[in-house]
């Protein structure tokens, strides 16, 4: 077969290149331009601006070819990557000095003439909202189990934003979104839009309506990917060096019209434990339209009714931040169930004396109104958590905590100070009535044992909104004796419980397709969906 000599040069130059574009197609035919200028563009020793030219007439030329029988899906593929790689470019260049003004950009005696669509409420990002962005392609995605992205026209991307210092409720690395880049031309006047494909799901280019380019997997997969498992362990048991992550953290912005679904993990675990869920349940798009997710991260060896007390504190930072948010859905996995209960039951003094009047009575004779206890042990239903729902939720306890491996972690468990010494100063050796220990102040496993007055107090209190069960069946198949390996069912189950669903699965079952599916099933519900 004799290879023409220019097919041969643009293979060999496309080949040698060190910043070669990647899983693009050969430069032949009708497209072959548009390689040339994207290979080109990717040259670092060129200047930015130079780079830029380079990138709009790959974009160009390859958007005027976006649907060709010819071309198929070589120019979608060239113009995505063009797009996608100026956003990068012009957004990291010069600190910021090439981003979201208007720009005439020229090289090798082209000119263009670019400006900045402005951000409009829901479909269109504002070009400063976010300080970068990387390629939906570049993020690792190791963690996710199936990626939930949409094949179309625009440069996917990971946009970010983490300011100095950091904004409330911001992990971190910054708060990620979805972003679909476009750029449209008109003869060299050209226009960059930074679309919200959560809202808006198809866009014009090149004088056509196109469905958007997507990865919705890529922001969730961005966030750190530590050991959860040894992180878990470690929050768990070393409690003063993991007292800093507590807090509610936002995994995308801030949406006034969208619902905060506040995900709470269980003992032994971190907020990570949600990312396949939360991707998993964003593959359906009227729910990825209507909620926006957020996390709690705390370390789990502090006693629940504490942690509850740290989420309320949280929760109430919302509302404070954003006074016009939509009320919330609460969705709790084990101890994490426990926390969230917390925040939709009142419970008084009188409360206690589910444990004996008499106890009730030693427990709280020092303590005063407003203090660290008080605070811990009394509390009202936050109205503005409309819903409810509960993942292998120990309501009455579990066993386990009362056993040889709950008595060893008892003795691991090592509480911060502050914690310890004023319980102590309020209650001395009162705390006896809950742990049989009066020089021992509660931690988390104490908390879940079905002897603990704590889960006594929150049983015997009504939980005041709607609320949904999902409980795991190890697989016997023998509901109502049955268990999830860590929690039986006469503990997760709830009388009360608008529905409840055995999934088949052990004690970590969140990531089933069946508990997916309820998940789902109820979150649709609560917005009117079938």
């Amino acid at each position: 077969m004799t290879i023409h000599p220019l097919r041969l040069t643009i293979f060999a130059t496309l080949a040698l290149g060190a910043c070669a574009p990647n899983h693009l197609p050969p430069a032949e035919g009708l497209h072959k331009s548009a390689v040339i200028y994207l290979s080109e563009a990717e040259k670092t020793t060129l200047s930015d601006e130079q780079r830029a030219v380079f990138y709009l007439n790959a974009a160009k030329e390859s958007s005027a070819l976006l649907g060709s029988a010819k071309s198929g899906a070589a120019s979608r593929l060239i113009y995505n990557k063009s797009t996608a790689d100026l956003v990068v470019l012009l957004r990291s260049s010069q600190n910021g000095s090439l981003w979201n003004q208007p720009l005439t950009l020229s090289q090798g005696g082209t000119t263009y003439r670019l400006r900045f669509m402005q951000g409009t409420r829901g479909g269109m990002w504002n070009a400063d909202h976010f300080t970068s962005f990387v390629p939906a392609d570049g993020v690792d995605l190791k963690t996710i189990k199936r990626r939930n992205r949409i094949d179309g026209i625009g440069g996917a991307l990971v946009g970010i934003r983490k300011t100095d210092p950091l904004e409330s409720f911001s992990p971190l690395v910054g708060i990620t979104a979805p972003v679909s880049a476009v750029l449209d031309f008109k003869g060299n006047d050209v226009t960059i839009s930074l679309i919200n494909p959560t809202v808006q799901t198809k866009s014009w280019v090149a004088g056509k309506e196109h469905t958007l380019d997507a990865d919705f997997s890529a922001p969730l997969a961005y966030y750190p990917q530590h050991h959860e498992m040894l992180e878990g362990l470690l929050g768990a048991i070393r409690v003063e060096e993991h007292m800093s992550i507590t807090g509610l953290y936002m995994l995308q912005p801030y949406d006034p019209d969208r619902i905060p679904l506040v995900f709470v993990h269980g003992l032994i675990s971190t907020p990570r434990m949600w990312r396949n869920v939360i991707n998993e349940i964003e593959t359906d798009p009227e729910l990825r339209r209507r909620y926006q997710c957020w996390v709690f991260a705390y370390p789990t060896g502090n006693p629940p009714l504490y942690s509850a007390l740290r989420l309320r504190e949280e929760l109430v930072k919302v509302q404070q931040r954003y006074p016009n948010s939509k009320e919330m859905v609460l969705v709790g996995h084990s101890m994490g169930g426990i926390l969230s209960r917390a925040q939709v039951t009142t419970v008084d003094r009188d409360s206690w004396n589910v444990m004996g009047e008499d106890k009730a009575d030693r427990l709280f004779a020092k303590v005063k109104d407003g203090d660290l206890v008080d605070r811990c042990t009394t509390f009202k239903a936050n109205s503005h958590v409309e819903r409810t729902i509960f993942i292998c939720s120990p309501h009455r306890g579990s066993d386990m905590a009362i056993g040889t491996l709950g008595s060893l972690a008892i003795k691991l468990i090592s509480l911060p100070v502050d914690l310890v010494s004023s319980t102590a100063s309020t209650v001395g050796s009162s705390i006896s009535v809950i742990t049989g220990d009066p020089n021992r102040i509660p931690n988390s496993i104490d908390g879940l044992s079905p002897k603990n007055p704590t889960v006594k107090v929150l049983d015997s209190n009504a939980i005041e909104v709607p609320h949904h069960s999902i409980i795991g069946d190890q697989g016997k198949g023998n509901t109502p004796k049955s268990s999830d390996g860590v929690v039986d069912y006469w503990s997760s189950h709830l009388k009360s419980a608008k529905s409840e669903k055995i999934v088949p699965g052990p004690h970590g079952s969140c990531e089933l397709p069946e508990t997916i599916d309820e998940l789902q099933r109820l979150l649709r519900m609560h917005v009117g969906l079938k």
